[in-house]
């Protein structure tokens, strides 16, 4: 019995840790963090405006604009993330909370 509770420990440590690192090496596009379905106005309105600036020939512009550009560009993304919110699970984390519910009751 013993053993067995150390293995359904590890499993669930396993499955909470590999969908964490595999999630970060997979994330190259940042722009995928941006709510998708629900979008209010104003995060379509942020949305444009950062692929506006996408778009925008940066070799032309002095150091100043870029770094301008840079700081708007970050600001954006802040407030896109803050508009997305949310709580996300993943499955090795209800697989593991639903553990801890059996055990525990």
């Amino acid at each position: 019995m013993k053993k067995l509770m150390i293995y359904a420990v590890m499993a669930s440590l396993f499955c909470v840790a590999m969908p964490m690192q595999m999630s970060a090496a997979t994330n190259a596009n940042p722009s995928s963090t941006i709510p998708s379905a629900s979008q209010s106005l104003e995060a379509k309105a942020l949305q444009t405006r950062l692929d506006e600036i996408k778009q925008i020939d940066k070799s032309t512009l002095t150091p100043a604009a870029k770094k301008q550009l840079r700081k708007e560009t970050r600001s954006i993304k802040k407030q896109l993330k803050e508009l997305g919110g949310g709580v996300y699970l993943s499955a090795g984390a209800i697989v593991l909370i639903v553990v801890l519910l059996i055990i525990l009751l």
